[in-house]
């Protein structure tokens, strides 16, 4: 593994051949204009995957499920190799042998010395200023079989944004899974309730339709109700997309502990890693508590945990930020493409067929409430509030249809800088991804927790969230020399779940008595 610090390694020009019956072959596919992006200097971006166990890994178990799974699909037995035959700097998948070898890294890290959990932290952050060797399929996994106060041991598969979008790969790293109940049985992943909850609202329509079917008033009031529904989601598109525009071209958040200063040299400092566990059963408690969402809870714990760092006053000690004053905002990259099941990706792997069809993405900017609130409660409100105005919106399929414009009539560079300039502008990432409703074991090695998170990214702050069985994983990543006391932050997060999820039972408490 070495780093490439941007530069990319440039093969023999692809050529297509021609057969003996002078039939030509099929020419090798050409990367997306998205993915090729992620390739630009400034936004080359990596997917990490941190996965703890049960149990100490035998790696040669391991290697083996991957050689089964993994390297069926096209895009982890490919290189990436720039096509320099007519100047475009296009680049290509060529299918190559894989030696599973060159992408298993074991090292030997264990000090008696220090503490272990310092050195996985350190190991995989370390990894952060690092590229993949692009003369090799860029995906490798890092196993080490070292105890820490989270797991026996810890891997961490690692993946160049250009393979796919981030919730591709993790369904096509989960096939390689199975229920620990159950090891003939698939993991499965939670099934979105929005359908269920339309189907409910349509029938309850429904029935309202059929007891006033006679009455006019009421099919005029209808067709108000749906043209009013338009404006709002007209006038909400149109301001979002004009927030971009502005957020792209010079509107940037209020400087804080949590953004990149100005002269602030990013590639040469480490992403720095931390992780937090809490009960999902408890945050589905204060979903049911709030009538929010899960998406709403996890938001409002973010804003809380934001919000309790600058109050405790880890500024630095150089300069008073006022909460009430900042404007602070996140940026979620949305997945316009509909997931696959990880049933379907296993069926599509074992029948050879292309699982990962490139990046296809948008960008919504989210506004957060960084202040002290009495209520605990509040943030979970202002989030439902923030995320329900989002809902009424076309951003995100607004914004990704721009970027193919910039694509389209600038090319892939100028593109990069949109793609880059807006999160940079913005005080953090965040994204979530739900993952299996059960526990799950690969080649019999029972997973404890799964924490995604990336590097590469403009911002000096990025959160995931990721659910697992019963718990719910924060991956927060922090570049280092940025935020102070990053491991504060971290359990800020939890802090701030124990005070919510207090406030949810002191509410449902009144409302018995």
């Amino acid at each position: 593994m070495e780093s490439c610090s941007g530069n990319m390694t440039v093969l023999r020009p692809i050529r297509t051949s021609k057969q003996e019956n002078g039939e030509e072959e099929e020419e090798t596919a050409l990367l997306s204009p998205a993915s090729r992006m992620f390739h630009e200097p400034n936004y080359n971006i990596h997917i990490v995957a941190i996965m703890g166990w049960k149990v100490p890994i035998e790696v040669d178990s391991v290697k083996a499920e991957i050689q089964r799974k993994l390297l069926k699909h096209p895009r982890f037995s490919s290189l990436q190799v720039m096509d320099e035959s007519d100047g475009s700097r296009k680049m290509r998948w060529v299918p190559t042998t894989v030696n599973i070898d060159d992408h298993t890294i074991v090292p030997q890290i264990a000090d008696d010395n220090m503490d272990t959990d310092k050195l996985v932290e350190d190991y995989i952050s370390n990894l952060s200023t690092t590229t993949i060797d692009m003369s090799k399929p860029l995906w490798d996994i890092h196993i080490l079989n070292v105890k820490t106060s989270h797991a026996k041991a810890t891997s961490i598969c690692r993946f160049h944004h250009s393979l796919g979008d981030g919730i591709a790969l993790i369904s096509l790293l989960l096939s390689c899974f199975n229920k620990s109940s159950d090891p003939t049985s698939l993991p499965t992943l939670p099934v979105s309730s929005s359908s269920s909850s339309f189907s409910s609202t349509s029938k309850d329509k429904s029935n309202l339709s059929i007891s006033n079917k006679k009455s006019n008033w009421y099919l005029i009031w209808q067709y108000l109700e749906k043209f009013w529904l338009f404006i709002r989601l007209l006038f909400n598109t149109v301001v979002d997309v004009l927030l971009f525009i502005a957020t792209a071209l010079f509107l940037k958040d209020s400087q804080s502990p949590f953004t990149v200063a100005r002269g602030f040299d990013k590639s040469s400092t480490r992403q720095i890693f931390i992780y937090r566990t809490i009960s999902l059963d408890d945050l589905k408690f204060i979903k049911n508590v709030t009538n929010a969402t899960v998406n709403d809870v996890i938001l409002g714990i973010t804003q809380a945990a934001l919000s309790r760092y600058i109050q405790r006053g880890h500024v630095g000690g150089k300069r008073k930020f006022l909460p009430e004053r900042m404007r602070c905002r996140a940026a979620v990259l949305i997945n316009l493409r509909p997931a696959l099941g990880v049933q379907a990706v296993a069926e599509m792997i074992e029948k050879n067929a292309t699982v990962i069809q490139g990046n296809c993405f948008g960008f919504i900017i989210i506004p957060l409430t960084i202040a002290q609130l009495e209520n605990p409660l509040s943030y979970i409100h202002k989030a439902k509030i923030s995320m329900d105005r989002k809902k009424r919106s076309l951003e995100s399929q607004c914004t990704f249809y721009f970027l193919q414009l910039f694509l389209k009539f600038f090319g892939f560079k100028v593109a990069t800088k949109l793609a880059q300039k807006v999160p940079s502008q913005t005080t953090l990432a965040f994204s979530n991804v739900a993952g299996p409703l059960e526990e799950v074991s690969c080649a019999g090695h029972p997973l404890a927790f799964l924490a995604p998170t990336c590097y590469g990214h403009p911002t000096g702050l990025m959160v995931h969230a990721c659910s697992y069985a019963k718990k719910l994983t924060f991956a927060i990543a922090v570049r280092e020399g940025i935020i102070p006391d990053p491991d504060h932050l971290g359990d800020d997060f939890v802090d701030s779940f124990m005070l919510i999820k207090e406030a949810a039972l002191a509410k449902l408490r009144t409302k018995v008595d």
